[in-house]
């Protein structure tokens, strides 16, 4: 991965430039790198500056995939903004670009609400390229989110940009008319780096089913060595008003590889001091969770109920450092 000031070039001897250099998008895998290019002297130079060595980062990216169902059970994903200045994030709402990975039955065409800490809605998108303004959307998005190279595939996917000031935020994913199937939730932190404010606690509740169908949230850690808590809750959610909840749910977290790093299934069973250190441990015996000191990269987390039981479920992540 290039660092600031690494120069990549691509030399032919015929001076003739040709290849994919306009696909490449350093942005999805880490926000905060800028690409330029250059064409000299019969070399093509790439250049990637990366802000995020400008200050340490720490969570950058969540994303959730679950079965979207309607009423209680649409994706519900959380996020909170630690800091003292306003920070550009980008939200999106996935579904029928997730059949070119496989996945069947994918939500066919999803919408996106966004929604401040005090739940009144902020911005709202039915279909990336069609900008419905209010509230924090001022104007068209559309130029700005394909200036992100991380635009929705496909045109009935959602997507929202916008500076938020720090505070809690919730992103709901539903279909549109009632439907339902296969969804994924994303939260990005476009930068830059150099802003102090983090995304410290990233959460997603939904309906958590079996086989394919589980909860499956996914998260990258920025440039800094990161503390993280993951936690799978079910029973504790019925204390909130919820319905229908996941009994006992199970968590894994893996890495970018797909290795499993750890499991847990109840949170006491291991680690129950260093998780109760954290402030933060669930508050039924039966949930899960998972403390652990992460290098870079991407991870998943998996939340499935013992013994193939389904119901609401709710998974989360927090950056402790």
């Amino acid at each position: 991965m290039p660092k600031t000031g690494d120069v990549l070039s691509l030399l032919q001897v015929d001076g003739t430039v040709t290849g994919s250099f306009a696909q490449i998008t350093f942005p999805q895998l880490l926000p905060g790198f800028q690409v330029s290019t250059k064409f000299e002297g019969g070399v093509y130079k790439v250049t990637a500056l990366n802000d995020a060595v400008l200050a340490p980062t720490f969570l950058l990216n969540i994303s959730t995939r679950m079965q979207v169902g309607t009423g209680d059970n649409v994706l519900i994903g959380g996020f909170i903004l630690q800091g003292s200045e306003p920070k550009r994030m980008m939200i999106r709402a996935i579904g029928p670009s997730l059949e070119a990975a496989g996945v069947e039955g994918s939500l066919a065409d999803p919408t996106l609400e966004l929604h401040n800490g005090t739940g009144a809605l902020i911005a709202t998108n039915d279909d990336w390229q069609a900008t419905e303004t209010g509230s924090v959307i001022t104007e068209d998005q559309v130029a700005e989110i394909q200036a992100t190279t991380i635009a929705p595939l496909s045109e009935f996917e959602s997507a929202i940009v916008a500076t938020l000031a720090p505070g809690a935020y919730t992103a709901i994913v539903a279909g549109a008319s009632e439907t339902g199937g296969v969804g994924l939730a994303e939260v990005y932190d476009l930068g830059p780096a150099a802003v102090p404010t983090k995304l410290a606690n990233i959460s997603t509740r939904g309906f958590v089913q079996t086989g394919d169908n589980v909860m499956i949230g996914g998260f990258i850690i920025g440039n800094q060595t990161t503390q993280v808590l993951v936690r799978g809750i079910g029973p504790s959610l019925a204390v909130a008003g919820v319905s229908g909840v996941l009994a006992d749910p199970t968590l894994e977290l893996h890495d970018s590889n797909g290795a499993l790093i750890a499991s847990n299934d109840n949170w006491k069973d291991t680690q129950q001091a260093e998780i109760e250190a954290t402030g933060i441990p669930p508050n039924d015996d039966l949930e899960s969770a998972i403390l652990a000191t992460l290098d870079p990269g991407a991870y998943t987390a998996i939340v499935r109920g013992v013994g193939n039981a389904t119901g609401v479920g709710l998974i989360e992540a927090y950056g402790l450092d």
